[in-house]
């Protein structure tokens, strides 16, 4: 096995040797794997992640806002509508 990050390679064949209990350590540690064949990547084994229904509020609990979001602010800006980008 190549151990590079949380991310290692192994042969199919080793795989299918080990296959429950490496599916037991990427549930608990979320190490993934990828399985390859004639030294090629064929697939990966990673944790299952179930997504949220929405995307609302995802990051509720992370962001803080401060101060004022509505007042605009004090600042001129600039803008050159024939500048190339």
């Amino acid at each position: 096995m190549n151990m590079a990050n949380d991310e290692s390679t192994i042969k199919a064949s080793e795989f299918k040797a080990k296959c429950l209990k490496l599916m037991d350590e990427v549930a608990e540690t979320g190490k993934e794997y990828v399985i390859s064949k004639n030294n090629r990547p064929v697939a990966r084994l990673v944790p299952y992640r179930t997504r949220p229904a929405s995307l609302f509020g995802i990051d509720r609990d992370e962001l803080e806002i401060l101060g004022d979001i509505i007042e605009p602010i004090d600042v001129e800006w600039e803008f050159d509508s024939n500048r190339k980008s």
